[in-house]
């Protein structure tokens, strides 16, 4: 039998019951993303009205806003086992061909990271995902020979935070391409409303709109940053979350009003006092912040791009004049 890696079709850790459950599990309960989810449900009601799988669906966009959930949603809403696992994981072709061959009829692969997918391991993946077939190798040198095997319908839902890694012949593949977008405070305070009532803890209107100003338009964040502060207000004896031990534990936290934490304020200054505002090449600032390159780009660099801090330009990143103002200073003359 081939070996198998990281193939789990059990619940996430996240939605396996108790406190943590935070996770929504319909498409109806998922706050936010309002295009995205209205296109995504004409897509399985068609689905489901021709008894035949979703079609391949690639999600994509910054960390933690909600790529996993959505596709246990899916997975849900078709009545379908789902079958986790990640690129890095899947290191050789015969790791993908054991994982497609043990797949039920209809069912789902959830390929998070699927930009990390070696080529050999696509190459097996294509036929897969347009034919249903699976093409492997029995033998070694002139007795070698190829067997195309049959595997169940099913439907991949990769989700990445880098699109442009994608090869080609992979994201064509993808039916459907799904964007996430950053949340607006609106919905950031819908959710930790729900997340609060989950967790069973009192939380004040303003003390639930102060989490969702700070929560970098990011869901993950701010269930994060809730259980935070609701750490802060069971140790001081307090009923409810609010404003003001939502604010005293963001102070606490270093989470600025913005959401700006330690290493973006670390970041920005670092461009400012010692390269003059930029521009600066993503390996220098990780090289003086001590942070990975990777983490920069994924994780801090879009939430700073979206609030007009930072800007990417063909020479490197750059501050805007709104960074040198947060920080009190006056920007500098454009050159003429």
């Amino acid at each position: 039998m081939p070996h198998v890696p990281d193939l789990n079709p059990q619940p996430l850790p996240e939605e396996s019951g108790g406190e943590l459950s935070l996770r929504p599990r319909r498409l109806g309960e998922f706050i936010g993303q309002d295009k995205l989810k209205g296109n995504l449900q004409v897509f399985l009601d068609a689905a489901r009205q021709r008894q035949e799988p979703v079609d391949h669906v690639l999600l994509y966009g910054p960390p933690g806003l909600g790529k996993t959930t959505l596709a246990h949603i899916i997975a849900n809403e078709m009545g379908a086992e789902i079958h986790v696992t990640s690129g890095p994981a899947v290191e050789r072709p015969g790791d993908l061909v054991g994982i497609l061959t043990n797949l039920e009829s209809h069912s789902l692969l959830f390929i998070d990271e699927i930009h990390r997918l070696s080529r050999p391991v696509e190459e097996i993946l294509y036929p897969a995902m347009e034919d249903g077939k699976v093409d492997i190798m029995i033998g070694k040198g002139p007795a070698a020979r190829s067997i195309r095997l049959d595997v169940p319908r099913f439907t991949v839902v990769g989700a990445t935070t880098r699109q442009g890694l994608l090869t080609g012949p992979l994201r064509d593949r993808f039916g459907i391409i799904a964007h996430f977008q950053f949340y607006d405070n609106e919905a950031l305070f819908q959710i930790i409303r729900r997340s609060a009532n989950i967790l069973g803890y009192g939380i004040e209107d303003s003390g639930a709109e102060e989490i969702a100003r700070r929560s970098r338009g990011t869901p993950r964040i701010a269930n994060r940053l809730l259980r935070r502060v609701r750490d802060f207000a069971q140790v001081q004896g307090l009923a409810s979350i609010t404003l003001d031990i939502a604010n005293h534990a963001c102070g606490a936290l270093e989470i600025d009003g913005q959401g700006l934490d330690h290493v973006d304020r670390l970041l920005l200054r670092m461009m400012i006092e010692r390269y003059k505002g930029g521009p600066v090449g993503l390996e220098t600032m990780a090289a003086t912040t001590g942070e990975d390159a990777n983490t920069i780009e994924d994780v801090y660099e879009p939430y700073l791009i979206q609030i007009g801090l930072l800007q990417r330009t063909p020479r490197g990143r750059m501050v805007t004049a709104e960074a040198y103002r947060m920080f009190g200073l006056v920007p500098p003359t454009p050159e003429v």
